[in-house]
This record gives C-alpha cells, sequence and structure tokens, in this order.
C-alpha cells in the first residue's frame, strides 16, 4: 500500500522525531527557523540533517510578486498594464511636442509653381499699369519717379460744370485720358481675371489684377451720373487743339503746366451708343470680378444698367458730337455702335442672369448698324468688339445651351467665331503675315502688336472653351484641325513679341536681355532729378538720342512694320509707343499661356448669375394634310 509519507535517513540519533514530526517539519515557520538556528546546539542538529531536511527548515517561503491587476471593470496581466502606460505617455508627450513645433515652429507654404516666360512676362505687363496711374497714387505703387498728377481734373469742363475727375489711367506716352479705350481695357483685363482667375491666384497676382480693375472702374464710375444718365465725361486733355496741349508738351504728368489754372479740359457727350456701351462691358465684367465685395459689385452692376439703357435709348457714336471733340476723334474714332450694344448686352447677361438681356443680344444680329463690319473682320479691338462678343456667346451656347429660343442666332454666333478662327490659322491666307510669320489684319495700320495680342488671346480661349466642352476638334470648311492648332497660332505670336522674331528683340520693355531703350513715353524719358521741365523745356529729353532713363519694364509698344523691322527711337511713335489697350490684351494672352495652374478655363464664375437653364418648347408644328 501505497505511503504518503516523506522518506527519512536510517541512521537517526535517539529521541529523533518520528515519521510525524519530521512531517511536521515542512510546516516549520519562518519564526521558528530562526529559533532552531540560534544557539550552538541547534546549529549542531541542523548540520546533523540531510540536504533535504535542512532546505525544509532554511526555506523562508519568499511570497511572489503579483501577475495580475484589478482594474475593478477587469483584470489583466501587469507587464501588459505597464506597457499601456508607458505608451500612453509617450503618445501624449509626442502631441505637445507636436503642437509645440506647430504652433511655433517655422511655417513651410506650399511653394508656387516655377516661373515661365509668360508667367515673367504676365508680372511685368501688370506693373505697365502702375506707371500709367493718374491722381493721388496708393503707397503700394512703390515707384519713386511718379507721384501725384493732374489732381484738379474735372474743375475745367467744356460745359462749364465742375466735377471730380482726379484718378485713372493715362492712355499711352502722353496725358490724356481716353474714355473709350479707357473702358475697353478695363473690359479685356476682367475677362481674362474671370476666366483665369485659378491661374491668377497660383501666381500671387490676384489681387494686383483686382487693384487694377478697380482704379479704372473707380474713374469710370466718376464720369457719369448712374442715377440719371444725361452726359459722359469722355476725356480729360487735348492733343489736337491750337497752340500747348497734352500731345505738343513734353512734360512729366506731376508738370503739366499749360493751362493757366494747371487744370485741363473735360470734355463731356451727350450721344454715345458705342462708348456707354463699351463702359457698361466694362462695369458689369469687373461685377463678376468683385462678387466676393457684394457692395462694390452692386455699385458696378447698377452704373452698368443704367449706362447700358443710355446706349440703347440715345442711338449714335460718340465721336459725331461735335464741338471741341470733333477735333480729337482722330485719335479714337469709332466706326459703329452695333457691336458695342452686343458686347455689354452679353456681359449685362452674364453679370445680372436677366434673359431680357439674352433676348436683346440675340435679336440685335437683325439689326446691324455698323456699315464698315465686313472691312474689320477678325479684328478684335477697342473700336471692333463683334468678334470678342461672338466669342464670349459662343460659350454660353457650348457650355450652357439655352436652346430655343436663343439657339438659332447663338448657333450663328458660333459659326461666325468658327470662321475667324479659321481665318487666324497660318494654313489660310485670309490676312497677310509678315516674313516671320507676325500676322498682320490692316498693313496700313501702324502699331500691329494690340490686335496681334487680342487675336492670341481670343484664339487660345476658344481652344479651352472647346476643351471644357469635350470638343477636341473643330471644323474649317472641309478640314478637321484639333484645338492643339489654335493653342499653336496663339503661343506663336506671343512668343513673336517676346523674343522670337529675326531680330531677337522682345517688344516688352525690360523683357530679356534686348528691349526698345526709346520707348515713346514722357515720364520714363525724363529723370527724375527734382527739376521741372516745362511744356518745350521737355524737348531736350524728347529729342536725345540715348536711352531712357527709367526702362518702364512691362509696357508692351506698337511693333514691328510688315517685314519684320524695327526702328527704335522715341520719335517713332508708331513703333515705340506703348498703350493701355494693347497691355491689356498682352495681359490676357499671357494669362492665357501661363502654367501658374493645370487645366483651362474656370467655367463657374461666368455662369454664376444664370439661372439654370429650362428651354422653352418650340412651336408646334403647322397643321399638315395630305
Amino acid at each position: 500500500m501505497y505511503n504518503n509519507r516523506w522518506p527519512v535517513p536510517l541512521e537517526v540519533e535517539a529521541g529523533a522525531a518520528s515519521d510525524d514530526n519530521i512531517l511536521s517539519r515542512n510546516s516549520t515557520s519562518a519564526s521558528e527557523v530562526e529559533i532552531i538556528s540560534e544557539g550552538p546546539s541547534s546549529r549542531r542538529r541542523l548540520e546533523e540533517l540531510d540536504e533535504t531536511q535542512r532546505s525544509w527548515l532554511l526555506d523562508t517561503r519568499k511570497s511572489r510578486k503579483p501577475t495580475q491587476v484589478d482594474l475593478g471593470c477587469i483584470t489583466c496581466d501587469i507587464r501588459f498594464f505597464l506597457f499601456s502606460i508607458c505608451l500612453f505617455w509617450t503618445a501624449c508627450l509626442g502631441t505637445g511636442i507636436g503642437i509645440v513645433v506647430w504652433k511655433y515652429g517655422p511655417k513651410h507654404h506650399p511653394q508656387p509653381p516655377p516661373a515661365d516666360n509668360y508667367t515673367v512676362a504676365l508680372g511685368m505687363a501688370l506693373n505697365f499699369f502702375d506707371f500709367q496711374k493718374s491722381g493721388y497714387l496708393p503707397p503700394a505703387n512703390n515707384i519713386t519717379w511718379r507721384g501725384p498728377s493732374a489732381l484738379l481734373d474735372g474743375q475745367n469742363t467744356s460745359d462749364n460744370v465742375k466735377t471730380n475727375l482726379t484718378g485713372g489711367y493715362y492712355d499711352a506716352g502722353d496725358n490724356i485720358k481716353f474714355g473709350f479705350p479707357g473702358a475697353f481695357t478695363m473690359t479685356l483685363l476682367s475677362w481674362g481675371a474671370i476666366e483665369y482667375g485659378s491661374r491668377y491666384e497660383a501666381i500671387g497676382e490676384m489681387e494686383h489684377i483686382m487693384e487694377i480693375i478697380k482704379w479704372g472702374t473707380d474713374y469710370i464710375l466718376e464720369t457719369f451720373n448712374a442715377s440719371n444718365v444725361d452726359k459722359i465725361y469722355v476725356q480729360v486733355g487735348v492733343g489736337n487743339t491750337p497752340g500747348q496741349n497734352d500731345l505738343t508738351c513734353w512734360e512729366r504728368p506731376e508738370d503739366l503746366d499749360y493751362f493757366d489754372d494747371t487744370s485741363r479740359i473735360a470734355l463731356p457727350v451727350y450721344v454715345g451708343s458705342d462708348l456707354a456701351g463699351e463702359m457698361a462691358a466694362a462695369l458689369a465684367a469687373a461685377s463678376i470680378v468683385f462678387k466676393n465685395t457684394p457692395d462694390y459689385s452692386k455699385e458696378l452692376l447698377k452704373g452698368a444698367t443704367a449706362l447700358y439703357k443710355f446706349a440703347v435709348d440715345s442711338k449714335g457714336t460718340y465721336s459725331a458730337n461735335g464741338g471741341l471733340l470733333q477735333s480729337e476723334v482722330e485719335f479714337y474714332n469709332s466706326s459703329g455702335y452695333y457691336d458695342e450694344l452686343l458686347w455689354g448686352g452679353a456681359w449685362l447677361y452674364y453679370a445680372t442672369g436677366n434673359s431680357s438681356y439674352l433676348s436683346q443680344v440675340t435679336y440685335q444680329a437683325t439689326n446691324n448698324t455698323n456699315p464698315g463690319a465686313a472691312q474689320y473682320f477678325g479684328v478684335f479691338d477697342w473700336d471692333n468688339k463683334l468678334v470678342g462678343a461672338q466669342l464670349l456667346l459662343t460659350r454660353l451656347r457650348i457650355l450652357q445651351g439655352p436652346g430655343y429660343p436663343y439657339e438659332q442666332m447663338l448657333s450663328q454666333y458660333n459659326n461666325q467665331t468658327n470662321l475667324v478662327m479659321c481665318a487666324y490659322l497660318p494654313y489660310f491666307t485670309t490676312f497677310p503675315r509678315t516674313p516671320a510669320g507676325l500676322i498682320l489684319f490692316d498693313e496700313k495700320r501702324p502699331q500691329p502688336l494690340p490686335a496681334v495680342a487680342n487675336a492670341a488671346f481670343l484664339a487660345a480661349l476658344y481652344a479651352d472653351y472647346l476643351e471644357a466642352a469635350d470638343m477636341p476638334i473643330w471644323q474649317c470648311g472641309p478640314n478637321q484641325f484639333g484645338i492643339n492648332i489654335l493653342r499653336n497660332f496663339s503661343q506663336s505670336q506671343i512668343d513673336y513679341i517676346l523674343g522670337s522674331n529675326p531680330l531677337n528683340m522682345s517688344y516688352v520693355a525690360g523683357f530679356s536681355d534686348k528691349f526698345p531703350q526709346q520707348v515713346h513715353h514722357r515720364a520714363a524719358s525724363m529723370p527724375f532729378d527734382n527739376q521741372r521741365y516745362s511744356c518745350t523745356g521737355g524737348y531736350i529729353w524728347r529729342d536725345k538720342n540715348a536711352s531712357n532713363p527709367h526702362v518702364l519694364p512691362g509696357a508692351m509698344v506698337g511693333g514691328p512694320d510688315n517685314y519684320d523691322q524695327f526702328t527704335d527711337i522715341r520719335s517713332n511713335s508708331a513703333q515705340t509707343e506703348p498703350s493701355l489697350v494693347g497691355n491689356a490684351g498682352l495681359v490676357a494672352a499671357l494669362i492665357a499661356h501661363s502654367n501658374g495652374t493645370k487645366g483651362g478655363i474656370d467655367i463657374k464664375p461666368l455662369f454664376a448669375a444664370i439661372p439654370p437653364s429650362y428651354p422653352s418648347s418650340p412651336p408646334p408644328p403647322a397643321p399638315w394634310n395630305p
């Protein structure tokens, strides 16, 4: 039978513990071990025990460390618990350090894309408008050789009514402010800002272009009474009168002194569908640019609406007013007003969404009052808006499609736009070209580059319209072309302007290593030396055969002749003078080619005010009997 007892040695002294006593030793407490170990006799007895027995007596039975933690709702391993605590505090420490670094560390903003030649030239071309400002200059202008000028504009008017006409822009190398081309300049700048706003944002020029536009539209608002438009001040300063005037005098605008009271004459007109239609277009387009500034946008739209009503009610060209203005019309003589009514109405439709404007502009096609429209086929400039208006309405057709009852006329505008774009291509001979390929819209007209820049803008813009409409090809009679053909034409013309020409000369001052040195410009040609030069005293600088003391960066001059030749002499104003309208087209074309962002146009801004299109059903067919 199994005996559940621990074995003991055979040799034990008398009086040794029995088996039961030995078993009892197994439960000897730690205090008893301490007593046994005291004294010599106890030590001898301990030494007489075998190894196993001594281990029983000397084992203090130390208690094991706890291996689990009771958290009340759950029990977990102590090592896991300690690891979790360490992990938690490590995460807290890392988060704290991250917050401190984020708040107080250096900020790394996304870098804009590298600037290509078009973007660099664009920044310079925008700066030209800062050099042309009249009135009290803003601190941001930061141009050391320009200062406040023409501060009494409006105090001397041909109708003897004093008004405030300070501000605005000088037209070109002279010191006159022309309302007709000035308004077109603002329309064109606004169009580019609307279509390519994301590109302006990407290259950091959106605030700049908006400030430039606002400087111009603020002045336009001064030239008429929006509550009751009965006249418009179309011009400040004259250039065709006997004696001293803004053209015969060579003075910095800060030194104007050829009138006794130092104020120049301002000219009003009482009829002018062309002028009022263009001004309405400028204010309507700008109201879209400033849609995030509601009060100013509403003010612009109010003025645009009043001007367009004036244009419709008082039919006629502004340049047929007679009086003192009659001697001035050779500078910006209008050939008609139909295109401005179409142009202004189209912009008002986009700005308001009011279908009555769309009805007007689709009806206007049957009432063309431009007798010379065919003469200016394909030309888009300060006098001819037909091509631009048709393209603007083609955008409506291919990207929204309002349908009946507008589709028939919008389709005609689309066809006419295609015809003009086909004529731009070098595959056809509609327009002559210089030997190096610069398109010439009129071989007899000086300053070819402004119209070229405008055509380059329209071609690039139409290509972007077609791409947005998912139309990769377009028709030129029996021929089909990809939209890149349009872009290539546009780019070739801009490249020519920037220096890809036989002279290797950039026609934009300050761009590249070779550019015009004697730009025909009063302020740029005269040193800022704290001396005041009189009307005729400035002739020493006008006639000096030397580079201008100020480069006037960004100014696009008139350009070469029909044979790609250019004479860089200040007196050769046809080739060396810059202008507002010329630079506006250049800016529009450059932003269309800028690499500020991928993609084409911004589709939505121009359609923001237009409600969703629900075209009416066409009329039922007439009854028919076999």
